[in-house]
């Protein structure tokens, strides 16, 4: 019997880590990742936020787990869409475009325009991005109440593959903008 609470104990840190370092993964992520059977990881889960160690937070269907205390709310809606590809690229096409539109979005990330609706509306409920009025198009940026430092710790932190992608890009754009700037400044 002493076996099974060192065995539990094992288990819960495993699972409270890998929260901790992947945060924002709901059920069937955090179990196929570290091979638990769904029964194992939910006892587990429920277990962990009854101690008042992890947090979950509803993202449509899925309900998506962190460590207590780490995160805000803001931090918590960036990381859950972060997690997903589509809503993620569409985030970071908006940061580094500026204020595109529907149409851009679709065309650059070659994905199609109903998707794109369909992300941007919930991307925009969630107060991540904020849509803008611009005479019969409708234009998207980040919300003013999300410090694009913030996308930058949380890239940097939680994707560094990811990061390393697009800080590669930003690179090349500020050295374009520097670079037009000179050709300005000499003619």
């Amino acid at each position: 019997m002493r076996g099974q609470g060192s065995k539990d104990n094992i288990n819960e840190s495993k699972i409270l880590n890998y929260i901790r370092d992947n945060p924002g993964l709901h059920l069937r992520r955090i179990k196929n990742d570290l091979g638990f059977s769904m029964g194992t990881i939910q006892y587990y889960l429920r277990k962990l936020e009854k101690e008042g160690k992890i947090t979950s937070s509803r993202n449509g269907l899925h309900k998506r787990f962190f460590v207590t205390g780490i995160f805000g709310e803001n931090e918590k809606d960036i990381l859950k869409y972060f997690n997903q590809d589509t809503p993620r690229n569409i985030i970071l096409y908006i940061v580094q475009q500026g204020q595109p539109t529907q149409t851009n979005i679709a065309q650059e990330l070659r994905i199609t325009s109903p998707t794109v609706s369909w992300n941007l509306n919930r991307l925009t409920t969630a107060n991540i991005i904020t849509e803008i009025k611009d005479g019969r198009y409708k234009r998207y940026t980040l919300n003013s109440d999300i410090d694009p430092l913030l996308l930058t710790k949380l890239l940097k932190s939680y994707y560094p593959s990811l990061w390393n992608k697009w800080s590669d890009k930003l690179a090349e754009i500020y050295l374009s903008l520097s670079f037009d700037a000179e050709n300005k400044e000499r003619n």
